[in-house]
């Protein structure tokens, strides 16, 4: 969900496709999809860490099942902003695929040809794409038995669409709920300056509370969870306090 700058214009390109009017590029071997073996790769780990007694081929369809979901999600989530983009005609300027993810692509951040209405409804495509796939797999969690295969991948799938539904908005600048809380300033009837100036400042009050989130996470023993907040959180806090400016 952090895009800082993923492709500059001069930046020499292959598009491969078109999607919602959007190209779809990538650059040299940036499509290899290191991601999904990487992650993958921890999450049989992990699942060998926590149940030993499992035999190791299941400990791999939970790691490759759990991954599927996983980024299948992210995918979705930014497939979701550019049919946002599309639905309101101003599409995307690109989708690069690096190391087999998505990264939404806009050349430029402040473009006044696009409406604050159509910034904030652009950034909203991701979230709710995932707050309508959290229901569905909720609804379908049940259907698993405890403790199986099935119902691990489901739980990361839940867990997975939880966090892009909700930690996606906050007001973070390169993620959604940045340029949501920026653009409805600017709808108010402040300049996208002094909007930005509002948004750093949010940022010292979020980094906070995502830190304490961090902490709780790690408390608990959810390490991915809590990695994945200490990033956000050290994120936030940069731009709080001017050591990190988005481009």
């Amino acid at each position: 969900m952090i895009k800082p700058a993923p492709l500059h214009p001069q930046t020499a390109s292959k598009t491969i496709g078109r999607i919602f009017n959007t190209p779809v590029v990538v650059v040299g071997k940036t499509w290899l999809p290191v991601t999904q073996f990487i992650v993958g790769g921890f999450l049989a780990w992990q699942s060998s860490r926590k149940h030993p007694q499992r035999p190791m081929r299941e400990h791999l369809m939970i790691g490759a099942g759990s991954m599927a979901v996983m980024l299948g999600s992210e995918w979705g989530h930014n497939l979701a902003h550019a049919a946002a983009a599309r639905l309101v005609e101003k599409p995307m300027d690109a989708l690069r695929i690096t190391l087999g993810m998505p990264l939404c692509v806009y050349h430029e951040i402040d473009d006044l040809s696009v409406t604050p209405r159509e910034h904030i409804i652009r950034a909203l495509g991701g979230p709710v794409f995932n707050g309508l796939l959290l229901g569905l797999m909720r609804l379908l969690r049940p259907l698993t038995s405890p403790n199986s295969i099935a119902r691990k991948i489901a739980d990361a799938g839940v867990g997975m669409n939880l966090f892009l539904s909700t930690v996606s908005l906050a007001p973070i600048p390169g993620i959604d709920g940045g340029p949501i809380l920026k653009w409805g300033l600017v709808a108010a009837g402040r300049t996208p300056a002094e909007a930005d100036a509002a948004v750093v400042q949010v940022n010292k009050v979020t980094g906070l509370g995502m830190g304490i989130a961090a902490g709780a996470a790690f408390k608990k023993k959810r390490r991915f969870l809590g990695g994945m907040l200490t990033l956000f959180a050290a994120t936030s806090i940069a731009i709080g306090f001017g050591w990190l400016r988005e481009q």
